[in-house]
């Protein structure tokens, strides 16, 4: 059984692309390509159709990710095939706790950087947007703390599973 998480942000074109890319790899590198399945979306539908902002894929290609990407838009009928849905930031989970139409669907929702130990109380991932080149690798610098404590946690999920 596919394990899926979804990553979620604003318009899908800058934060989630690039931790579904990122824990995308994690997940191939350690030999689950074939249990989890990993994919983004956006709380807003402005860019669906879209690729990635050109600042998220000059950093992912630069760091040695992938970066194909088409933006969509987070339906709240996705909620019972997806095990994790992951919000860049606080926003996005209130949005996404609204979507919900279940305890169980609301239980599925977690901030990324919920998953870095080092976070601290901040665990935002602000939006580079409106920013600079820096501010896509300060979110690359996060996405990349955060992932490899959900990497874990997705691990020992599937490890529950195995009977």
């Amino acid at each position: 059984m596919t394990y899926r998480v979804c990553f979620v942000c604003t318009g899908n074109i800058c934060r989630s692309p690039m931790a579904e890319h990122v824990f995308r790899r994690r997940v191939e590198e350690a030999g689950l390509g074939g249990l989890v399945e990993v994919d983004s979306a956006g709380t807003g539908g402005w860019y669906e159709g879209y690729g990635a902002d050109p600042r998220t894929v000059t950093v992912l290609d630069e760091n040695g990710y992938t970066s194909e990407h088409v933006a969509r838009r987070f339906r709240p009928s996705w909620f019972p095939a997806i095990d994790l849905v992951i919000a860049l930031d606080e926003g996005h989970a209130r949005e996404l706790r609204a979507l919900a139409r279940t305890p169980d669907e609301a239980a599925r929702i977690r901030l990324l950087r919920s998953y870095d130990p080092a976070a601290g109380a901040g665990l935002d991932i602000p939006d580079p947007y409106y920013g600079e080149r820096e501010d896509f690798e300060e979110c690359l610098e996060m996405v990349e703390a955060a992932s490899e404590g959900l990497l874990a946690a997705v691990r020992a999920e599937l490890e529950e599973r195995t009977p």
